[in-house]
């Protein structure tokens, strides 16, 4: 590797949406089913001989300045919006520093693509794909062993780190790629795990109850995603439902055990290749969802989801939310001979933005 400025590293890591499982999955050991999107936080890093930068498309005015003391990064600004790539940075390091690497300084930039031109949030996770980029980018900046596996063990643990809720599996999209059915490890296992092993073992050890299959599609399957124009916070809705589920907690049972007889079915669609039985189970999971809804007193299909769940119904397709809810995205999934032009149409003359994205698939 070459070394001063021409050292460069580029990676990118891609956005997600949920399928199905939403909720039940930041339970330990519940189900949902998740796709990686072919739109993608992108970062870089170039080798510096006195100080650092950490850069943003998306924060132009707010760029970090830091400087080493030793192996750690002295920041001039603490004001600032990069609290995940910050989380990113000090795994990657202390990985790094695990396996006796030297500390260098480096210039960071970030650009994204998750969200649109004018800055609307779309619901992509870019959070998630901006902390598994900036992991992936500094494992290969000082050239450190990483695997799949690693790199979703690490960038879990800093987001987490972050967002203290939900379930990684926006982690797992960003960092498998693909379709895949995605099962959350035991979140109090791995604060109990921090304080016993080293970062190193931790990530070379079995995650309790965590499971991340990669799906195969039918092939006749076409999947559409509709934007609400409301942008969701995910942890406010799951913090929300979290204070209702105490309060209700045999309901609550009731639905995480639905959920995941309706999860395992629609996984079992995709090994059997049936477009009928992934529809089927979309359909339920939506009708659970509204239910969650109405025992949490949260509102998770907005009448805007509801139209576009509607009117994809009527068009032959199995439609749901995707993700939180409470605005965002609504997926559906249809059977490739059923012409989509019409169902469009009737999304755009109620307000509602087609997403031309794609499921990404992940080769390195």
């Amino acid at each position: 590797m070459s070394k001063g400025h021409d050292f460069l590293i580029t990676v990118k890591a891609p956005g997600k949406l949920y399928i199905a499982g939403e909720y039940a999955v930041v339970e330990t050991g519940y189900p949902a089913i998740l796709v990686a999107l072919n739109q993608f936080v992108t970062v870089t890093v170039e080798e510096s001989n006195d100080y650092g930068t950490i850069n943003s498309q998306q924060y132009k005015e707010n760029s970090l300045y830091w400087k080493r003391e030793g192996n750690n990064m002295v920041f001039d600004n603490r004001d600032n919006p990069f609290h995940y790539i910050l989380s990113a940075v000090h795994l990657a390091e202390s990985y790094a520093q695990s396996l006796n690497k030297t500390m260098k300084c480096y210039h960071l930039n970030i650009d994204s693509d998750l969200d649109s031109p004018d800055g609307k949030k779309y619901g992509l996770g870019s959070s998630a794909a901006v902390t598994v980029a900036t992991v992936k980018a500094l494992c290969r900046f000082y050239d450190l062993p990483i695997t799949n596996d690693i790199l979703f063990k690490l960038s879990a643990i800093a987001h987490l780190d972050i967002q203290g809720n939900g379930s990684l599996g926006d982690i797992a999209a960003s960092v498998y790629g693909g379709w895949i059915a995605y099962r959350s490890f035991d979140r109090e296992w791995l604060k109990k795990a921090r304080n016993t092993f080293t970062l190193n073992k931790l990530i070379s050890i079995e995650w309790p109850q965590l499971n991340i299959e990669l799906l195969t599609p039918p092939e006749n399957l076409e999947l559409l995603i509709g934007w609400t124009g409301s942008p969701a916070s995910t942890s406010h809705l799951v913090d929300a439902v979290g204070l209702e589920k105490a309060e209700k907690r045999s309901s609550y049972q009731e639905f995480l055990d639905l959920s995941k007889n309706c999860l395992f079915k629609m996984i079992d669609g995709f090994h059997n290749h049936s477009i009928e039985i992934i529809q089927k189970e979309i359909r339920i999971n939506r009708e659970l969802l509204q239910h969650l809804g109405k025992i949490s007193n949260v509102e998770i299909e907005t009448p805007l989801l509801q139209k576009l769940c509607e009117t994809a119904e009527n068009a032959n397709g199995a439609a749901k939310t995707s993700g939180a809810g409470g605005g965002d995205c609504g997926i559906v999934v249809i059977n490739k001979k059923y012409a989509t032009s019409s169902l469009i149409k009737e999304w755009k003359k109620n307000g509602i933005c087609p997403l031309n994205l794609h499921v990404h698939q992940i080769n390195d």
